[in-house]
């Protein structure tokens, strides 16, 4: 996938424009950036934007993120275990301590 990401009001209003006209290249919109399908017209899309609007406009190359193979367990489980905690406004670092769940000054340490 292409992120296009935008920082002006005009490539904003550039990206949108692109988006309604070829919304078969465009995976998902999200206001100031989209993604657009991995294929050349895609490509072509994103750098005409770029070329029109300069450095309002960002273009990254991305990969869906396969949770399975870029995190390790540990991390998945107390992800689950936090969102389904009891008490919604208990912070997370509260409620790993005493726990088996990684502290949250470990994971932010961490790379994927």
């Amino acid at each position: 996938m292409l992120l296009v990401v935008t920082y002006s009001s005009a490539a904003r209003t550039g990206l949108r424009n692109a988006c309604r006209r070829h919304d078969d290249q465009v995976a998902r919109r999200f206001g100031r950036a989209a993604l657009f399908e991995p294929t050349a017209y895609g490509a072509f899309l994103a750098l005409r934007l770029r070329e029109t609007h300069g450095d309002d406009v960002q273009i990254e190359r991305t990969e869906p993120f396969n949770e399975f193979l870029a995190v390790d367990e540990a991390v998945r489980d107390a992800a689950t275990a936090y969102a389904n905690r009891e008490t919604r406004s208990t912070p997370y670092a509260s409620f790993a301590a005493g726990t088996d769940y990684p502290d949250p000054d470990s994971l932010r340490g961490r790379e994927l």
